[in-house]
C-alpha cells in the first residue's frame, strides 16, 4: 500500500497499468530505485538507457503514488516565483534552476515520441494573474527575473478568466498531459529493457556498506546493489538531514464538466497566497476543467469540506459555465525552506541518492532529478547539481512556509503531543479515527466497517511525534515529517516506513462501573426493581 490507496481518487487513477509482482527472494542488482512515481521510473528509464542494471520496488503498485494526486502542470515557471529564487540564492542559480525546469519539459516530450507514449502530451501557455495591487507588483517583479533568467518570450495579457484582475503575464510554451498514462508507458518501455519492477514490497532501511548498500525488505528479503536511488516523495534513508529542510502541506483539487471551447487549454494560475490552480482535462462531447489550491500545513486542522466548497466557489465565480464536479481528491507537496528542492546523495552517505522538497512542482522537478542523478552516479559533472544539492547551507529561508514557524510548531507537536484528545472510543463512528487519550497516553483508534476497534499508539514511528486522522483520506498523518498511515496503522508514506505500533483496544475503551459492595450483596430481584 502507498497514498494511492487513500479513501479519494484522482481523475488519472483510472488508467490501467502494468502490474507486477512483490519480491520474493534476495537480490544483487547494480542499482535500486526505491519508489515508482514520475522521479523514480524517469530516473531508471535513464539508467537504462546508460546501461544500467536496474530494479524498481515501491511499497505500492507501480506507477502511482504521489504522482496519481497531482493536477499535472508542466511549468517552467514555479510557483514560488523566481524574483523569490533570486532573492534567496542567486541569479546564476536561478538561471540555471530554470534551465533544469524547461529542459525537463523537453524531456518528456522527447521520450514520449520515442517511445511512442500516448498521454495527451500538449504544448500549451502559462497565464498567471493578479486578483488585486499586491499581486500586480509581484508580477511587475516576476517579468523582470524571468528576462534575467533567460526565460523567453514574457509577457503581459488579458487574464483568461471572469472577474476581476489587476494584470496577467503569459508564460508560452509550457505542457500538460495525462501522468498515469505518461508512467504506464514508461513502465512499458523499462519492461522491455528487461528493467526489473517489484511492487508491494516495502523498504524498511538502507546501510551503505564498502562496496554498496544492503536494503532491507519488510518481508526479510534483502537487496544488495551498488547504488541506491530513494525516489519515495520524502527520504527515509536519513533520519533528519533533509527533513528539517522542508515543510508538508496539503493541496487540494478538484474536476468539473465545462462545454467545449467554455475555457482556454492553458495552465492558468494566480499569485494569492495559497495561490490557485488550473487546467483542462479533454474529452469527447466536453472537457472536465481541474482546479486546485486551499493548501495548509500537513495535520495542522481536518476542514476538508469547507476547502472545498471555497475552492469550488473560487471556480465558479472565474468560470461561469462550470457545470457538476466530478472528482475532488487531495495530495501532499513538500515546501523546501529556500525553494530548492533537493536531488543528490543523502547527507552522510557516498552510494544512496534522494529526491524531494517538489514545492509543487514535483513532476518536473522528478525529471530533473532523472538528468542529475545518472551522471552523479557514473562520476560525470552536472551543470545543475550543486543547485540541488541536499547538503547546502541555507541563507535565506523562505518567508512563505514560515519556516521557523513551521518547525517550532513541529517541535511542539513532537514534545507535547497535541492535539488535546476530543473524543471517547465510544463516540468514534465505523469508518472514522480518533486520538484517544488513557492511561496517560495517546492512543490512535479506529472503528472499522464492521464496527471493530483498532487501537495504536498516535506515536509516528519516524520520530515520534502524534499524528492526527484526516477525515477526507481516511488516514493518519504526521504534522512534523509528513508520514502518512492507513488507518489500521499501515505506513503509506515516507519517512515514516513502519506501521503504527498495535495495542490493545481495552486501553481506551471504558470499563463497567463497578457497583458498591452492598449492593452486590443484595439479591437479583431486588436488583431489577
Amino acid at each position: 500500500m502507498n497514498v494511492e490507496n487513500e479513501r479519494s481518487r484522482s481523475v488519472w487513477m483510472d488508467v490501467k497499468r502494468p502490474q507486477f509482482r512483490p519480491l520474493t527472494s534476495d537480490l544483487a542488482i547494480e542499482t535500486l530505485v526505491i519508489g515508482s512515481g514520475i522521479a523514480g521510473l524517469s530516473i531508471a528509464y535513464e539508467l537504462m538507457r546508460r546501461g544500467h542494471e536496474v530494479a524498481v520496488v515501491d511499497r505500492g503498485k507501480i506507477g502511482g503514488g504521489m504522482t496519481a494526486r497531482t493536477s499535472a502542470h508542466l511549468s517552467a515557471e514555479i510557483d514560488d516565483s523566481y524574483h523569490r529564487l533570486i532573492k534567496a540564492h542567486d541569479e546564476d542559480r536561478a538561471r540555471r534552476y530554470y534551465q533544469s525546469q524547461k529542459a525537463a519539459i523537453d524531456r518528456i516530450e522527447l521520450i514520449c515520441r520515442k517511445e511512442d507514449i500516448e498521454c495527451a502530451f500538449k504544448r500549451i501557455d502559462l497565464y498567471l494573474f493578479a486578483p488585486d495591487h499586491i499581486g500586480r507588483r509581484d508580477l511587475e517583479n516576476e517579468i523582470k527575473a524571468a528576462t534575467q533568467v533567460g526565460f523567453a518570450g514574457v509577457g503581459w495579457s488579458d487574464a483568461p478568466v471572469a472577474g476581476k484582475s489587476t494584470g496577467c503575464l503569459r508564460f508560452p510554451n509550457q505542457a500538460r498531459f495525462h501522468p498515469i498514462a505518461y508512467l504506464a508507458g514508461l513502465c512499458t518501455a523499462l519492461k522491455r529493457k528487461r528493467v526489473k519492477f517489484y511492487s508491494d514490497t516495502a523498504i524498511i532501511s538502507v546501510a551503505e556498506t564498502a562496496k554498496g548498500a544492503v536494503a532491507e525488505c519488510e518481508n526479510g528479503h534483502r537487496i544488495k546493489a551498488g547504488k541506491v536511488v530513494a525516489a519515495t516523495n520524502s527520504p527515509f534513508v536519513n533520519r533528519l538531514a533533509v527533513h528539517n529542510k522542508q515543510a508538508p502541506y496539503r493541496t487540494y483539487v478538484m474536476t468539473a464538466i465545462i462545454p467545449k471551447g467554455a475555457a482556454p487549454d492553458a495552465l492558468i494560475w494566480d499569485t494569492e497566497n495559497p495561490y490557485h490552480y488550473v487546467r483542462l482535462f479533454q474529452r469527447d462531447d466536453d472537457d472536465l476543467l481541474v482546479f486546485g489550491g486551499e493548501d495548509h500545513k500537513t495535520a495542522t486542522v481536518d476542514d476538508a469540506g469547507e476547502r472545498l466548497k471555497r475552492l469550488e466557489r473560487w471556480a465558479r465565480e472565474r468560470f461561469p459555465k462550470l457545470g457538476r464536479v466530478q472528482h475532488s481528491w487531495s495530495g501532499q507537496v513538500y515546501e523546501p525552506v529556500d525553494y530548492v528542492p533537493f536531488i543528490g546523495p543523502s547527507p552522510g552517505h557516498k552510494r544512496v541518492f534522494i529526491v524531494t522538497g517538489d514545492s509543487g512542482e514535483g513532476l518536473t522537478t522528478g525529471v530533473t532529478a532523472s538528468m542529475i542523478l545518472p551522471d552523479l552516479i557514473d562520476g560525470v559533472k552536472n551543470p545543475w547539481a550543486k543547485v540541488y544539492y541536499p547538503g547546502r547551507k541555507v541563507k535565506t529561508p523562505s518567508p512563505i512556509i514560515n519556516h521557523a514557524k513551521d518547525h517550532a510548531g513541529a517541535a511542539k507537536h513532537l514534545i507535547e503531543h497535541l492535539p488535546a484528545p476530543t473524543k471517547t472510543a465510544e463516540a468514534i463512528r465505523r469508518g472514522k479515527g480518533a486520538i484517544i487519550e488513557a492511561r496517560g497516553k495517546k492512543h490512535a483508534a479506529y472503528r472499522d466497517k464492521s464496527g471493530a476497534l483498532h487501537v495504536m499508539s498516535a506515536a509516528c514511528t519516524h520520530v515520534g511525534c502524534t499524528v492526527h486522522w484526516n477525515s477526507f483520506e481516511e488516514c493518519w498523518d504526521c504534522p512534523c515529517h509528513g508520514s502518512q498511515f492507513a488507518p489500521e496503522g499501515e505506513a503509506l508514506n515516507c519517512p515514516a516506513v513502519e506501521p503504527l505500533k498495535a495495542e490493545e483496544a481495552q486501553m481506551v475503551e471504558k470499563k463497567p462501573a463497578r457497583r458498591k459492595s452492598a449492593d452486590r450483596e443484595r439479591p437479583a430481584h431486588h436488583l431489577a426493581s
